[in-house]
């Protein structure tokens, strides 16, 4: 059996035990990169990086040199160690599923794996949940990741959401740079979610955005008229999707070009993932944008 298929979230969804969880998709993400041909880099982050033309030499490893070949600088806990806050949307809109696993459940694996990998790294982690409001809030430190992971363990559903005033206040009680991760569906308009997540990035913060969403709302594969429900105002409409489902994805493909081209010319990171998606790809994107951060930092 592959790697990936243990990091697949269907399979994950049977596991009760949330730390398990991210024991098991961190374990077997290092896993398959010391098998990877492409690693190019130490995984050992934490304590080393790779020689970078202008670097002292007087901290190269020679050590390491000498097993393996290759230049790797020594990175001191005060170079590597960061503030690491996952904020996850639990707006009702993320109770969406089209029969896999519903948007705020995979929010809430992809959360509590960063954090358990970003602890791994010896970083300080932190979690916020929020709707229209903050409903969690647990400061970045050496000593919360079973209290995040309890917290994230016990989410519920929320109410209708925003990103505005919430992110605002994330932003207000940030006291020292940090990495800052949002997971949310971005229903909004992109102006708006531009100007939430650029706010985060106030005081020097590298701010990473993953737009988790479910495949059948990119794709629209309904072909039976029906109702459907906005789950955050309750809203019904019936609709005759062989009617609308061109404009739909047409729509849905230039809400999407808009959030990723408005983020990224703010210079905020960007990926979008559906659910169905294996978490490793996930915990891939936060690292090599980690990475890049800290090159150019």
């Amino acid at each position: 059996m592959r790697a990936s298929t243990f990091l697949d979230p269907v399979v994950l969804a049977r596991i009760d035990d949330l730390s398990l969880v991210a024991r098991t998709v961190v374990d077997g993400f290092i896993n398959g990169l010391h098998r990877s041909p492409y690693l190019g880099r130490s995984m050992d982050f934490a304590e080393h990086r790779a020689y970078m033309p202008g670097d002292d030499i007087r901290r190269i490893d020679w050590r390491v040199y000498g097993r393996s070949d290759r230049f790797f600088v020594k990175e001191f806990e005060a170079d590597t160690n960061a503030n690491f806050t996952v904020i996850l949307d639990v707006s009702r809109s993320m109770d969406y599923s089209s029969g896999g696993l519903t948007k705020l459940d995979y929010g809430r694996y992809l959360a509590a794996s960063l954090i358990y990998f970003s602890r791994q790294q010896r970083d300080r982690v932190g979690f916020v949940a929020f709707d229209s409001e903050i409903r969690v809030l647990i400061p970045p430190s050496a000593k919360h990741l079973e209290l995040i992971l309890h917290a994230i363990d016990s989410l519920t559903p929320g109410e209708a959401g925003s990103l505005s005033g919430p992110l605002f206040r994330v932003a207000e009680g940030v006291r020292r740079r940090s990495i800052l991760l949002l997971i949310s569906d971005l229903y909004e308009e992109p102006e708006n979610v531009v100007r939430a997540a650029g706010r985060l990035k106030g005081k020097g913060n590298d701010v990473i955005v993953f737009q988790v969403l479910d495949p059948a709302e990119i794709s629209f594969p309904f072909q039976d008229p029906a109702d459907f429900q906005d789950l955050e105002t309750g809203e019904r409409l019936a609709v005759k999707p062989a009617e609308l489902a061109e404009r739909y994805r047409s729509a849905m493909r230039d809400h999407l070009a808009a959030v990723s081209r408005s983020l990224l010319e703010n210079r905020i990171d960007y990926c979008l993932f559906d659910t169905s998606r294996p978490l490793d790809f996930a915990l891939f994107e936060y690292l090599s944008r980690r990475e890049r951060l800290s090159r150019v930092r």
